[in-house]
């Protein structure tokens, strides 16, 4: 079977290569053989034809070397009217689940696939290979042991990792000696763990410290938010959040900042929220300063009552002063009041015998002294009056 590569074009006509069709891609000779495979497992060259007893691994060999030929045409010409699409199932998958690179609008009559990691095609970046005819995964340069190809040309991947984020392409080979060529990303993300609130300081004093608070651990790709009383952050000057929003620093707190606080995390497979934290706000009492009336009323206020308790106090004494003057006239003005019905010997004696002394004087010509007290006079009348009444016989 001889090649139909078409001959070498002056320096001014290289240009239009990239116009070859895909049947040049699949006709490339290798060491200097052109080969292809045939459905039935036999290797044709221009000059032999080997039967299919051959061993299975030079099969495996020489497709290996038509594909790599295939990828390297086909990275040089990608087709740009190509149908084959590559969706990632799921599109974000996380870290330790598996993943599924399904590969759509596969055209018939296929001789295999090659899948490659990254976007371009590099012989050490080679997954695997599937030969259709065999049905036979082929171990390349960057198989890992958790790659399997299956017929309709999906990849599926086990137990994910973070460094299998990125690009991966596929090389489709067809018996009609043309080739195709997609490109899809894998996306993996980490199980986000609980998130914890740390402060620099657990017991800040108001209006002095500055409070800086920390969602820990840190992740990539990570996006971080801020709840305070089960609020999103309120506008305020005091309120300063990191470019990652890791960190929230509270400046010159006050006894209104106590919280709770608390941290969400999210990426695109999990999410995480912290339990709520509590600042212990220290403050101090300060009495607010007193304007100049203030305290001109406070110390006029203090005078006044300063006189009036002194006023009181002297008119207290004076009152007490003549009280006991008074008690003590009396004591001289009054003369002792008898018992009735006996005399100074406590015996009986009637009030014809008694006698005395001094002249009666009428009351109101007692009243008219100045210099003795009306009580001592009334009293002694009394008594008086009160002995010279009869006595009940008993």
């Amino acid at each position: 079977m001889m090649c139909s590569c078409p001959r070498r074009r002056p320096s001014t006509e290289r240009g239009r290569t990239a116009e070859l069709t895909h049947h040049t891609a699949v006709l490339v000779g290798v060491s200097g053989v052109e080969t292809l495979l045939t459905e039935g497992g036999t290797q044709q060259t221009a000059d032999t034809m080997e039967p299919s007893s051959a061993p299975a691994h030079r099969g495996h060999v020489l497709w290996q070397r038509v594909l790599l030929a295939v990828s390297l045409l086909t990275f040089w010409n990608l087709p740009t009217t190509t149908q084959l699409s590559i969706e990632s199932v799921p599109v974000n998958a996380a870290e330790g689940t598996d993943v599924l690179l399904l590969l759509y609008n596969v055209t018939e009559d296929l001789l295999g696939y090659g899948w490659f990691k990254g976007e371009k095609v590099e012989n050490s970046q080679q997954i695997a290979s599937y030969i259709v005819s065999s049905q036979v995964n082929v171990p390349g340069p960057a198989y890992s042991g958790r790659e399997t190809i299956y017929a309709n040309g999906s990849l599926l991947f086990q137990n994910v990792f973070q460094n299998d984020t990125g690009f991966y392409t596929i090389i489709v080979a067809t018996n009609h000696f043309g080739s195709e060529a997609a490109s899809g990303q894998l996306r993996v993300f980490p199980k986000l763990p609980t998130p914890v609130v740390t402060s620099n300081n657990l017991n800040p004093l108001e209006h002095e410290d500055t409070v800086v608070l920390t969602c820990e651990p840190e992740t990539q790709n990570t996006t971080y938010m801020w709840w305070i009383n089960n609020r999103s952050l309120p506008d305020s000057t005091r309120l300063e959040l990191s470019e990652d929003n890791k960190t929230l620093t509270l400046l010159h707190v006050t006894r209104n900042d106590t919280g709770p606080y608390v941290c969400e995390t999210q990426n695109p497979v999990s999410a995480g929220r912290s339990d709520p934290f509590t600042l212990n706000v220290l403050w101090q009492e300060i009495t607010p300063a007193l304007s100049t009336g203030a305290i001109v009323g406070i110390v006029v206020g203090i005078l006044v009552a300063v006189v009036l308790v002194a006023a009181l106090g002297c008119f207290y004494f004076l009152a007490r002063i003549k009280s006991h003057s008074c008690l003590q006239n009396n004591r001289v003005r009054c003369p002792p009041a008898s018992t009735p019905g006996h005399g100074p010997s406590g015996s009986s004696v009637s009030l014809a015998s008694q006698s005395d002394p001094k002249p009666a004087v009428p009351i109101y010509q007692e009243l008219l002294h100045s210099d003795r007290d009306i009580y001592c006079g009334l009293n002694h009348k009394a008594d008086v009056v009160s002995s010279s009444l009869p006595r009940n016989a008993s």
